[in-house]
C-alpha cells in the first residue's frame, strides 16, 4: 500500500460527502423525511471521517521520539478505528433510533419529489467517489478479491473509504425505497422502514471496520506470502536457515522483522556481521516495507540427514 494511503480517494470522498450532506439536510427540512435526515447525518459522519483519515496520515509522519522510538505510524490505525466508531454511533445508532421512531409515529412527507431529486444527484456524486476509490485500490489489490483486500490491507484508508462509499450508495437506494414507497402507498411508515434499513446497513459496515481496525491497531504480522518471501530471502550465503521469526507492522509502510538465524559454524565476528548484513539487504530488496530488521545469529544444531 502506498504511503499516500489513497489520499486522492479520501479527498474525493470528502468533497462529495460535504456537498451531499448540505443538500440532504436541506431536503430533510423541506420534506420532513426521516430517511433524508438519516442520510444527512450519514454524510456528515462520512465527511468528518475523511477529515480524520487525512489527520491520521499527517500525524503518522512525525519523527520518532525517545518516548515513541518506533515512530507514529499507527496513528493511521488509531484514527481509522475512531472513524469506525463514529460510523456506528453517528450513523447506525441515530438511523435506527430515527427509523423506529418514525415507524411507531409516522408523519406524512411534504414535497417528496425534492427528496427524490436530491437522492438521485447524491447517487451520482457518491458513484464518482466510489469509482475513485476503486481505481486507486485496483492496482494494490492484485489478484485478491475485494473482500480479501479489505481483510488483508495494512494501510487502512482505502478499505475504509471503499466500505463507506459502498454503504453510502446502498443507503441512498434504501432512502429512495423509503420515500418512494411512502409516496406510492400513501403510508409514511415506509419512510421509517427505509431509515431503519440504513441503520442496519451502517451497523454492519461499522462492525466490520471496528474488527479490522482493532486487529491492525494491536499489531498484525506480515501476510503469509510476505513471510514466506522474507524467510526465503534470509536464507542464503552463510545464513543456513531461519530458526524462528516474528514480524509486526509498526505502521502501514513499516514492518518490523525479528528472527533467529542459523549461521555457518566457524565464522569469526566479522564473518557473522557480514552474513547478517547481507541477509538484511536481501530482505529489503524483496519486501521494502521491512525497514527494521533485527537478526540474532545462532549455530545450526539441526541434525545432519
Amino acid at each position: 500500500m502506498s504511503a499516500s494511503g489513497g489520499s486522492k480517494a479520501i479527498i474525493a470522498a470528502l468533497g462529495a460527502n460535504a456537498g451531499i450532506a448540505v443538500a440532504k439536510f436541506a431536503g430533510f427540512l423541506v420534506t420532513g423525511s426521516s430517511s433524508m435526515l438519516a442520510e444527512s447525518v450519514h454524510s456528515l459522519a462520512d465527511t468528518s471521517n475523511q477529515g480524520l483519515l487525512l489527520l491520521g496520515q499527517k500525524t503518522s509522519k512525525r519523527e520518532a521520539t525517545e518516548e515513541h522510538p518506533f515512530g507514529f505510524g499507527r496513528d493511521r490505525y488509531f484514527y481509522s478505528f475512531i472513524v469506525a466508531l463514529m460510523l456506528f454511533t453517528l450513523g447506525s445508532v441515530f438511523a435506527l433510533y430515527e427509523g423506529i421512531h418514525k415507524i411507531s409515529e409516522p408523519e406524512p412527507l411534504s414535497s417528496p419529489i425534492v427528496a427524490v431529486v436530491i437522492l438521485v444527484v447524491a447517487l451520482g456524486l457518491e458513484g464518482y467517489s466510489f469509482r475513485t476509490a476503486v481505481g486507486e485500490s485496483r492496482g494494490l489489490k492484485g489478484d485478491a478479491s475485494w473482500w480479501q483486500f479489505i481483510r488483508q490491507a495494512k494501510a487502512p484508508e482505502l478499505p475504509v473509504v471503499l466500505l463507506e462509499d459502498a454503504g453510502a450508495l446502498v443507503g441512498l437506494v434504501f432512502a429512495l425505497f423509503g420515500v418512494g414507497m411512502s409516496e406510492l402507498t400513501g403510508d409514511p411508515v415506509w419512510d421509517g422502514v427505509g431509515t431503519a434499513m440504513i441503520g442496519v446497513l451502517l451497523g454492519i459496515i461499522a462492525i466490520i471496520l471496528i474488527v479490522e481496525m482493532k486487529s491492525l491497531l494491536i499489531g498484525e504480522g506480515a501476510t503469509h506470502a510476505d513471510l514466506a518471501t522474507i524467510v526465503g530471502a534470509l536464507s542464503g550465503g552463510d545464513v543456513r536457515r531461519v530458526i524462528h521469526i516474528r514480524t509486526q507492522y509498526l505502521g502501514p509502510d513499516e514492518l518490523l522483522v525479528a528472527a533467529k538465524v542459523a549461521i555457518t559454524p566457524g565464522l569469526d565476528t566479522s564473518g557473522i556481521a557480514e552474513a547478517i548484513n547481507e541477509a538484511e539487504a536481501r530482505v529489503r530488496v524483496v519486501v521494502p516495507a521491512a525497514r527494521l530488521i533485527y537478526l540474532e545469529p545462532d549455530l545450526d544444531r539441526a541434525p545432519v540427514s
